[in-house]
């Protein structure tokens, strides 16, 4: 819900959007709870958001979702949305 960043469920937070910019550089990311430890959320208040709560795809649909499940329906979608194409290297570095 605006004015907060992220994807959200109800009040409930399912994916992160995160830009960080420093010396010079800028970097961006996502982290999208698919089968996360969610008791890890009752120790902190997630992204400093007072009485929001975080959820999972797995608690959202009932049922086991990993990273490998959601992967490649998650990249498509990423170039349909961006119109781009994804290039994967070997090289991590």
């Amino acid at each position: 819900p605006p004015p907060f960043t992220g994807v959200w469920m109800g009040d409930s937070k399912i994916c992160a959007i995160g830009v960080h910019c420093g010396n010079h550089i800028t970097s961006h990311g996502l982290a999208l709870n698919c089968c996360t430890d969610l008791t890890w959320f009752d120790h902190i208040v997630p992204c400093g958001l007072e009485g929001k709560g975080v959820t999972s795809l797995s608690r959202e649909l009932g049922r086991h979702v990993t990273v490998d499940h959601i992967l490649e329906p998650f990249l498509d979608s990423f170039q349909e949305v961006f119109d781009c194409t994804l290039v994967f290297s070997e090289d991590p570095g």
